[in-house]
């Protein structure tokens, strides 16, 4: 029971990111800006972050019982508030550079989190991969945006 508990918390953790970045919805502007044909659809945002969130606290409770605070919870901190942060940015405060400054450091909290997980829990750094693959995704797509416009 415990175990869940604590699972709970940093699902919680994640929830409360997650439902930070709604407050910023793209809307009008969002809508207006120029965007390249691979653009995915507004409607697969949804389900794709509420499968990464999952990921993510996945792996933050898996190191956390693995090792408790050091080096790959902190990245884990990290990069869940670089997560945050970017949707204030480019959405909030409609500032697509500094959302491209931001999604550059998550990329990067993200593979020091997976470097500092790997020897403490294998499998919370490969949780982390498809998180990996879709900030990579959304990074060139913030960099087009940010080209574009």
């Amino acid at each position: 029971m415990t175990r869940f508990l604590t699972f709970l918390i940093f699902l919680a953790a994640v929830a409360a990111v997650g439902a930070f970045g709604t407050w910023f919805e793209p809307g009008a502007w969002y809508a207006a800006l120029q965007k390249p044909v691979w653009t995915p659809p507004g409607w697969l945002f949804g389900p794709v972050w509420t499968v990464l969130y999952v990921l993510i606290a996945a792996a933050g409770w898996l190191v956390w019982r693995a090792e408790g605070v050091g080096g790959a919870l902190i990245a884990w901190i990290v990069q869940l508030v670089l997560n945050g942060t970017w949707s204030f940015a480019m959405f909030g405060a409609r500032q697509i550079g500094l959302a491209m400054t931001i999604v550059a450091l998550l990329w990067v909290a993200i593979g020091a989190f997976m470097v500092l997980a790997r020897p403490v829990s294998r499998a919370a750094s490969l949780l982390f991969v498809p998180y990996w693959a879709w900030v990579t995704y959304a990074a060139i797509l913030n960099l087009r945006i940010w080209q574009l416009n």
